[in-house]
């Protein structure tokens, strides 16, 4: 009979019952019957509303600010402003060791100086949302205005009335990479291309926006604050740091979020100054952005400018990479990710799943008057495989090679493992190649061939064409492989507590969070599959820092990869306390026993053993009947940490239709083929990769934030800013390669790779349609005014 625990074994993958099954999305049936609880849904007794002056003027000194008119209007409680006592000195710092970041304190409401449009000078509280909205538009402010940036290679060029004396070049954060002899690879190369790329300025435009609601509870000491943030935990220490009270003074609860994408990965000044006024007005305090406010306000991305020389050998081979990046980081360097997250993200993964040894990538964050750049799925990613999709298909059109052909040449196979890149990245996938030919053969490449060649010169002012990318994604960083620039935090661990309660139900909390991705299901499938119980009895609670006592949160596709293995832990070391219980009841060893629908019994007597009920109840009630050296209670907590990240490949094959009278692209195929390892729900996956992909294609075709030359923000709302609807997306083809990855659960991460293929196979397949025509388009998006004008250059150059 077994009186020692059960060992368990903390290498082998979760695997059988629902694991890998297409188990329906619990949570959908709650959120599609309205039964959501999102941040406006939060409602407090006696709850203020909070409306924010935001600065009209894109850069100037602040020279008076007048709120008595505010003050007195109806239902108005209080008007805060960054020259009062208890905000004048708070600020939010994005701090990295980095040695050329420069720290650009954001104070949480600006009392001397305003740094881009939108940027927070007042606060009001009222009773209701539109008291508050219409008392802000009383208060009076005295803008003394300065010299504006917005273009980063202009900002970094003439930083005259620089955006931070504390930068007076403009440079928030720079860095150079740097391997193998460049200058002599190129000036040896058989063809050296030198081209220019920008990528539009654009970001993430979830269902629903940013918002917060603020009590303090227990005399003034405890704040709980509502948030719809991906990153809690961090949140509530940076928050704590602000407000000048230990991390266990805040509890951050984070309910339904309507997306997130990384903008709500960030600490916000309104997050703070939520908080504050609850503290000092006594009551609880809520404020929900307006979509006008979340156009102006939350992190944009993607600003970036590439001037790239590269050279290659006669039979394609690419052999060296110069290139300089100016990317545009806004007004701020942003906690907690900083400004460097996207220009020192795409230096040290620009060469994506190519080999080379030559590499030069100097990368300028360039401070600007607009709104603060940050993560948004995919971060720079998408931007950097545009480049080295278009590098790569000029080439191929210079030596007279078939652009598949070219990346045939280049991508990292099996044989070339491990490899290391010139920014000492290791790859582990196996699968570049076999996503590219996967993806030719769905996409009938060789077909469409000569069924374009037959549609050439057949006077059609249609003209059609393909593209292709691939792409690497680095998911599930361990603590090998930071997710940001020299941050004072690593990322790479996660944790998850497993408890069966006395009636033998289950119950997981989990330290990432979910918005949207269906985490409540997958986590269950894992827990379930460990336990050997049924995914219905296992329930998930995730976003309440006093109920687990630390986690990451969700960014960076590691929710799957770190989540899951996390889960994984904590659930085999509850199964391994109900084996060796069960075992001393059953006068059986631990290793004669499984666990069928919460049953536990022998192989050779499956009706012979005891529920999970019954050995719960013996773990809280009778104690006296455990094994010798058993405690009571049936929990555990773990925390999994992959030490490095895992690459997911994959390849995107895009079909476009290009109209030469009015420009406009229609995209009449995509095609996706990703490696993602073991897969937990491919129905989750699958709706991954789905948005993900159009969310891309929006970037592409569509999405632009456009500034004028005084810092307007001329498309703040969806009159002007088109965001991708279902109408322009064509039906997704999806292909799957599930190659092992070397983390517990063997998971390649998913929820961003959708996203990094689509500008470069689109405009790949927009300048193959237009080739006949000579047609080269290097800057996104690809509306139809810019593909006009390029087919109308090209006419009049005939």
């Amino acid at each position: 009979m077994a009186d020692e625990p059960f060992r368990l074994d903390e290498t082998v993958p979760t695997a059988g019952g629902p694991f890998g099954k297409r188990v329906p999305r619990r949570e959908d049936n709650r959120l599609l019957r309205g039964r959501g609880r999102y941040i406006a849904n939060i409602r407090y007794d006696g709850q203020l509303a909070v409306a924010f002056v935001r600065s009209p003027v894109a850069h100037a000194r602040i020279v008076s600010t007048d709120v008595a008119a505010a003050r007195s209007a109806p239902g108005v409680v209080d008007v805060a402003t960054g020259a009062d006592p208890d905000f004048r000195d708070m600020v939010l710092v994005a701090e990295s060791a980095l040695r050329t970041h420069v720290n650009t304190p954001q104070p949480v409401l600006a009392a001397d100086k305003v740094r881009y449009q939108g940027e927070a000078v007042a606060a009001v509280a009222a009773a209701t949302p539109s008291a508050a909205v219409d008392a802000a538009e009383l208060v009076e402010v005295t803008y003394d205005e300065l010299g504006v940036h917005v273009d980063a290679v202009t900002a970094a060029a003439d930083p005259a009335e620089p955006v931070h004396d504390i930068a007076p070049d403009n440079l928030i954060v720079t860095r150079t990479f740097d391997s193998g002899d460049v200058d002599a690879a190129l000036a040896g190369s058989h063809l050296a291309i030198e081209r220019t790329y920008r990528t539009n300025r654009h970001g993430a435009t979830p269902m629903e926006g940013r918002g917060a609601v603020a009590i303090w509870e227990r005399g003034g000491t405890k704040l709980t604050l509502h948030a719809t943030s991906q990153v809690p935990y961090l949140h509530r220490s940076g928050i704590a740091e602000v407000l000048d009270v230990p991390d266990s003074a805040v509890r951050m609860v984070v309910g339904d979020v309507g997306g997130g994408f990384g903008i709500k990965g960030a600490l916000y000044p309104e997050d703070v100054a939520v908080s504050q006024l609850a503290r000092r007005l006594g009551r609880p305090v809520g404020w929900v952005e307006t979509r006008s406010e979340h156009m102006a306000t939350a992190l944009h991305a993607r600003d970036h400018h590439y001037t790239v020389r590269a050279g290659f050998d006669a039979d394609g081979t690419l052999v060296a990479v110069d290139a300089v990046l100016h990317a545009n980081v806004g007004a701020y360097s942003s906690p907690p990710w900083t400004a460097g997250i996207e220009p020192l993200m795409a230096g040290g993964l620009l060469t994506g799943p190519y080999k080379l040894t030559h590499y030069r990538c100097e990368v300028l964050g360039v401070a600007t008057n607009t709104t603060p750049t940050g993560p948004y799925r995919g971060v720079a990613r998408p931007a950097t495989v545009f480049v080295m999709e278009r590098l790569l298909d000029d080439a191929a059109a210079e030596l007279g090679m078939d652009p598949v052909d070219i990346r045939r040449r280049n991508l990292v196979v099996p044989d070339d493992l491990p490899y290391t890149t010139p920014t000492r990245l290791v790859h582990d996938s196996r699968t570049y190649l076999e996503c590219l030919e996967q993806a030719a053969e769905l996409a009938d490449y060789d077909g469409f061939r000569s069924s374009q060649q037959a549609a050439r010169g057949t006077g059609d002012s249609r003209l059609v064409g393909i593209g292709f990318a691939c792409y690497n994604e680095l998911t599930g960083l361990g603590q090998k492989a930071s997710a940001g620039p020299r941050l004072p935090f690593r990322t790479g661990h996660e944790s998850a507590e497993v408890r069966i309660d006395p009636s033998g139900a289950v119950s997981v909390a989990m330290g990432v969070t979910s918005q949207g991705q269906g985490l409540e299901t997958t986590m269950a499938q894992v827990v379930a599959a460990e336990l050997g119980v049924g995914v219905e009895s296992v329930s998930v609670e995730m976003g309440d820092t006093d109920r687990i006592s630390f986690g990451m949160g969700a960014f960076a596709s590691r929710q799957g990869v770190i989540g899951s293995g996390a889960a994984t832990l904590a659930a085999r070391a509850v199964r391994a306390k109900v084996l060796t219980i069960a075992a001393h009841l059953l006068e059986a060893e631990p290793d004669w026993l499984t666990v069928d629908d919460g049953f536990v019994h022998t192989a050779d007597a499956p009706a012979v053993g005891v529920t999970l009920g019954e050995v719960a109840h013996v773990a809280y009630f009778e104690p006296q009947r455990l094994p010798p050296g058993v405690e009571p209670g049936l929990e555990a907590m773990r925390f999994y940490d992959p030490m490095t990240g895992t690459f997911a490949a994959g390849a995107q094959v895009a079909i476009v239709e290009v109209d030469l009278d009015t420009g406009d692209v229609a995209l009449q195929r995509i095609v996706c083929v990703e490696d993602t390892g073991r897969v937990i729900n491919p129905m989750v996956v699958e709706g991954q990769a789905h948005g993900a992909i159009a969310q891309g294609v929006g970037g592409t075709l569509l999405e632009h934030f456009v500034y004028d030359g005084a810092g307007q923000l001329l498309t703040g709302s969806f009159m002007d800013y088109l965001a991708i609807t279902a109408d322009r997306m064509p039906s997704i083809e999806l292909g799957h390669i599930a190659d092992p990855a070397h983390n517990l659960n063997q998971i390649r991460g998913v929820g961003e790779g959708g996203t990094l293929g689509p500008y470069a196979a689109i405009a790949n397949a927009v300048c193959d349609a237009l080739a006949p025509l000579g047609v080269t388009i290097d800057d996104l998006p690809l509306s139809p005014a810019r593909i006009h004008a390029a087919i109308a250059a090209a006419r009049a150059s005939c």
